[in-house]
């Protein structure tokens, strides 16, 4: 199994073109979720776009397979890969919980 960065493996998924990939990431509660996804044009069930871009927050718009549902992968908790028959370990990253704003206040995320 290849280590790859969290840069290559949204590299990864976003040239999938649709294509199903399976990813291991670890949920807001700690625990470890499995889930089997795509890449799919995002629709939302009001019609307006999304309040805020979400690759400004390491956060891809995907489409689960198992509940039909759209879901957000959280970059920065990837833990594996499976995308175009190869499997790829992620390199864990310190991670920060605060960020700044766009007016350059400090936020805990």
């Amino acid at each position: 199994m290849q280590t790859i960065n969290r840069t290559k493996a949204k590299e990864l998924i976003k040239e999938s073109k649709g294509k199903i990939f399976s990813t291991t990431f670890v949920k807001k509660d700690g625990s470890h979720r499995l889930m089997n996804a795509r890449l799919k044009k995002y629709i939302s069930k009001t019609g307006k776009p999304a309040p805020y871009k979400a690759e400004n927050y390491d956060l891809i718009p995907i489409y689960d397979m198992k509940s039909k549902g759209w879901r957000s992968l959280n970059l920065k908790t990837l833990i594996t890969l499976s995308i175009n028959k190869e499997k790829y370990l992620i390199k864990q990253e310190e991670v920060s919980h605060f960020e700044f704003d766009s007016q350059g206040n400090n936020i805990i995320i």
